[in-house]
């Protein structure tokens, strides 16, 4: 009923392996991909500085516990590496729209300023960035973004609209907002609906 939850008993369901990361994984998120469903996950280096995304995959059809969860890789999926990205990507939200996958991710730790950017991929595992900039920014001074605009959600509704709601503050963090924004998509991927 989406509003009562039972603790799997297999708990924790994910827990990444390799010297690459440090062993715990927060921010996740799922979608279906053919008869696999893909789980998106933050991590961190293992001496807690950079965070990043791993991925791991269970068959669709499966109880989803942990036996059934199989990391894909013994690296991350993406890493920050442009400037804006600064030390941190997280909250990876992913989609599917005609075959590919779209991932909107939260650039640089929270009010950094974090920003979201976008990547794609045709196999859940090597993701190729949009842009080297950030596919929304935060705010300009003043507004309620200003000091980030991060930790992206993608929702795709029955009419096949997708939205992106997203956290802001302009207060270096004592305060959050929520909004949405709709997304519009053309031959290069998605774009702000205007």
């Amino acid at each position: 009923d989406g509003l009562r939850f039972m603790r799997d008993v297999t708990n924790p369901i994910i827990r990444p392996t390799g010297a690459w990361n440090c062993g715990r994984a927060i921010d996740a998120d799922v979608v279906v991909d053919g008869d696999r469903l893909l789980l998106y996950w933050a991590t961190r280096d293992p001496a807690f500085r950079v965070q990043m995304l791993g991925v791991s995959a269970a068959p669709l059809d499966s109880d989803w516990g942990r036996a059934s969860w199989m990391q894909l890789g013994d690296a991350p999926v993406l890493a920050p590496e442009l400037p804006w990205e600064q030390e941190c990507i997280e909250a990876p939200a992913v989609c599917k729209r005609e075959g590919r996958l779209f991932m909107f991710y939260g650039g640089a730790y929270n009010c950094k300023p974090q920003q979201i950017g976008c990547a794609v991929s045709d196999d859940g595992v090597r993701w190729q960035r949009l842009s080297d900039g950030p596919w929304m920014t935060h705010g300009a001074p003043g507004t309620w973004n200003a000091c980030e605009s991060g930790h992206p959600y993608a929702f795709q509704d029955d009419d096949g609209r997708t939205h992106l709601f997203f956290q802001g503050s302009a207060d270096m963090g004592r305060t959050w907002y929520l909004s949405r924004v709709e997304v519009a998509w053309n031959d290069e991927g998605p774009v702000l609906r205007g």
